[in-house]
């Protein structure tokens, strides 16, 4: 009867320390920079989902514009996603955190077994406890803190890592509409060279000219063949690129489409710069310093050594009574009262303080360059478009019809033909720089430009 007393005992102090468990709630993460907000980036589920429940990804075909691209880079970039679960974690580890320490359940039988009065188990001692640790110094709060602020900080990586996926859409995307257009002109320039060829070859044939003519022309046309194989093989080559932003390893779309050509006026310098706090390496650090100072403040609570509490029932067998038992024990601190770890988070605290400095000079610094080249590709697409393509134009149309009549000779027209194309391959280049830049600076400022 009484040992049903003692673990009913134990039973009812087991519940009233343990309390009720906490349970993971769905936080809210980073707001998303203006850039690409209006795309949908989902968030991993609460429950780890099993292989089979992951989402697959629908490989695109055809024709895709850069909208397609982005969204299916948005739910489907493996980066991205392990930043989602890294975020997850964090919340996790907040969780824990937040539970208290687990009682331990003691029971200790004793006088039993021995000599004279105490062989046999006639003076068995049964003992059951219940051992609460008590941490001191609101330690558990503070740890809770600082995996909440931590948590905080992968939501600002997730971020950071959601506009260098946009970015590098952007870019790859531009890589492959550029390359599109260079196999086209590439074809056209065979195109013209077939028909030069044929041209000359028929020029020869009725003795007007001479073979060496020919021979030329056959040159240029082995060359601009060599070309366009090559550039069908760098477009192949942007085309993985692409498609590997969305976690593909065989694209199966068949082209893109998009204006390449669409260069506008940029903003000023001081119309900009003042967006650059819209970064998430330079707006997480208000949550970054916090990090450090409540790291600073865990370490100094856990000067405070923790207790422990333990209390129970004895029951003595020989004369069927029972007592309560009760026992405290707590740790001296005579030499180890985290000096160490205080000194560090101090440490860390104030390296905080120059790393911040450091991520303001270095978003500052990229702003720099790359508004510079930036401006430097607005100004030769707007130079190649306005005066030296139509110049270029006008001459090639010019040597044609006057090689045509007779007025000029073969050299001159191939010269012109050269110019016109090499011009032609400079523009599309020259907006191909333009909008990386422009995706590079949008990136920086968090928001797009137009």
């Amino acid at each position: 009867m009484r040992q049903k007393i003692i673990m009913s005992f134990g039973t009812m102090l087991l519940i009233l320390f343990t309390g009720c468990g906490a349970h993971q709630v769905d936080v809210a993460w980073q707001e998303a920079r203006p850039l690409g907000k209006d795309l949908t980036t989902p968030k991993p589920p609460i429950r780890p989902p099993t292989v089979e429940e992951s989402s697959q990804l629908e490989e695109p075909t055809g024709t895709i514009n850069l909208r397609q691209a982005l969204a299916l880079a948005l739910m489907h970039n493996p980066g991205l996603k392990a930043f989602s679960w890294e975020v997850r974690a964090g919340e996790a580890k907040t969780l824990q955190a937040g539970l208290r320490p687990n009682p331990e359940l003691e029971t200790e039988i004793e006088e039993f077994g021995g000599s004279g009065d105490l062989s046999g188990l006639r003076a068995i001692e049964t003992a059951i406890q219940l051992g609460i640790p008590l941490e001191l110094g609101g330690v558990r709060g503070k740890e809770r803190q600082v995996a909440a602020l931590e948590t905080e900080l992968a939501g600002w990586d997730y971020e950071a890592e959601r506009l260098d996926v946009v970015t590098r859409v952007n870019q790859a995307f531009i890589d492959v509409l550029a390359a599109q257009e260079v196999v086209a002109l590439n074809a056209e320039l065979v195109r013209l060279a077939e028909q030069v060829f044929n041209t000359v070859k028929a020029q020869v044939e009725a003795g007007k000219v001479s073979p060496v003519q020919q021979m030329r022309t056959q040159v240029e046309l082995v060359n601009s063949r060599i070309a366009l194989e090559a550039s069908k093989r760098g477009l192949e080559g942007a085309r993985f690129v692409l498609a590997a932003t969305w976690g593909s390893t065989s694209p199966a779309f068949e082209k893109l489409e998009g204006q390449l050509d669409t260069a506008k006026p940029i903003p000023t310098v001081e119309h900009l710069v003042n967006r650059l706090s819209q970064h998430p390496n330079l707006a997480r650090w208000p949550v970054e310093m916090a990090h450090r100072r409540a790291v600073v403040q865990l370490e100094r609570s856990r000067r405070v050594p923790g207790l422990s509490i333990n209390g129970g029932m004895k029951y003595f067998n020989e004369s069927d009574d029972v007592a309560f038992v009760f026992g405290v024990s707590l740790p001296l601190p005579l030499s180890g009262r985290n000096q160490g770890a205080i000194l560090e988070a101090e440490y860390d605290f104030v390296q905080a303080l120059e790393e911040r400095r450091s991520a303001e000079v270095a978003i500052h610094t990229a702003f720099a360059t790359t508004y510079g080249e930036l401006s430097t590709a607005t100004g030769t697409v707007s130079s190649l478009k306005d005066e030296v393509l139509p110049s270029a134009q006008s001459a090639f149309d010019a040597v044609t019809e006057g090689y045509r009549i007779g007025k000029f000779d073969f050299l001159e027209m191939l010269d012109a033909q050269r110019t016109l194309f090499d011009v032609r391959g400079l523009y599309i280049d020259a907006l191909a720089k333009y909008h990386k830049a422009l995706a590079d600076v949008e990136r920086l400022i968090g928001e797009p430009l137009q």
